[in-house]
């Protein structure tokens, strides 16, 4: 067995531990596409999976517009409420984080591996819940960015 195949082993079973379904997920796909000889798709999935992941993403977080459960009145309020003014701005930091994040896992895709171990820690020892990789990767840049800083 190749070492990159113990490699999404390894990060499947961190992934059950921090009971992230997406980690065990993803790693598990890779890992039956490399079996499968599928792996010619992976300079494709490389290039564009993260786009298309954002895509879903954003289709998911507008769902509640087209189905009328946010209208106008919860706009407006998030403009002038206390709550959604800190909303949005909290919705700035988390993606101009995790525009950091994509960044870091571009330029240095091992990170993961920390990150992963870091959620499962987080989890057992703090009570924590599972975050996104791009989350923790943002977070992860972050901190990159102030120990060089120092």
């Amino acid at each position: 067995m190749g070492s990159e195949r113990i490699i999404l082993l390894t990060l499947m079973a961190l992934g059950v531990a921090a009971r992230n379904a997406l980690i065990v997920t993803s790693a598990g796909i890779v890992l039956i596409m490399q079996v499968m000889r599928l792996d010619r798709f992976f300079p494709t999935l490389e290039k564009r999976g993260l786009e298309v992941g954002l895509i879903f993403l954003l289709v998911s977080v507008l769902v509640p517009f087209a189905t009328g459960e946010v209208g106008i009145r919860e706009i407006k309020s998030s403009f002038t409420s206390v709550t959604g003014l800190a909303a949005i701005i909290g919705g700035i930091l988390a993606a101009v984080l995790s525009g950091y994040g994509v960044t870091l896992l571009k330029v240095s895709p091992e990170v993961i591996v920390g990150m992963v171990v870091g959620t499962i820690i987080g989890v057992i020892a703090f009570r924590g819940i599972p975050v996104g990789p791009l989350a923790a990767a943002g977070f992860t840049a972050v901190l990159l960015a102030l120990l060089r800083w120092t």
